[in-house]
C-alpha cells in the first residue's frame, strides 16, 4: 500500500524504512478491517515483508478467529530478483504461507525485450520459465530446513 505523506514524514522520507518499520503493521490492521466487514479469504496474497517476525504476524492476523484453513502467499511487487529472494525467504519457513503469487519480476523483462523486437518469442518463454524457476529454488530452498 502506498505511503500517505505523514507516513513517509514520519520514517523522514524514506521508502526503505516505511516499507520495514510502518507497512507491515499497517498490513496486519487492513486485513483485520477486511474480516470486520466479514469479509472471508481463503488465501490472502501478501506483499513482500522483509522480516520472518512479521510475516508470522501477517499470518497470525490471516487465521485469527478461527480460520485456520487460511494461506498466504507471497506477492512480488514488482521489485528486482534480489528484494524478492529475501520476502519469499523471509516467508517460505512460515507456516500458513504456501507459495508465491510473482509476476512482474518473472515476465516483465523477457517481454518488454520480445515486444521492443530484442529477442524471439522462444527465448521470451525460456527466460520466463527460468525466472520462474529461479524464484521457486529461492523459496523451496527457503522452505526446507537446512539439516547438519
Amino acid at each position: 500500500m502506498p505511503a500517505e505523506d505523514a507516513q513517509l514524514d514520519s520514517v523522514d522520507g524514506d521508502s526503505d524504512r516505511y516499507d520495514t518499520e510502518l507497512r507491515p503493521a499497517l498490513m496486519r490492521q487492513a486485513i483485520a478491517d477486511i474480516q470486520d466487514y466479514g469479509i472471508e479469504v481463503d488465501i490472502w496474497k501478501i506483499e513482500g515483508v522483509d522480516e520472518r517476525s512479521d510475516c508470522e504476524m501477517l499470518v497470525a492476523q490471516a487465521r485469527t478467529g478461527g480460520r485456520d484453513g487460511v494461506a498466504c502467499v507471497v506477492l512480488g511487487r514488482g521489485a528486482d530478483d534480489a528484494k524478492v529472494d529475501a520476502w519469499l525467504t523471509a516467508a517460505a519457513p512460515v507456516d500458513g504461507y504456501i507459495g508465491f503469487a510473482i509476476g512482474r519480476s518473472i515476465w516483465w523483462d523477457p517481454l518488454k525485450a520480445y515486444v521492443d523486437g530484442k529477442i524471439e518469442r522462444a527465448a521470451g518463454a525460456r527466460k520466463i520459465a527460468e525466472n520462474y524457476l529461479r524464484f521457486v529454488a529461492v523459496y523451496e530452498r527457503a522452505k526446507t530446513p537446512v539439516r547438519s
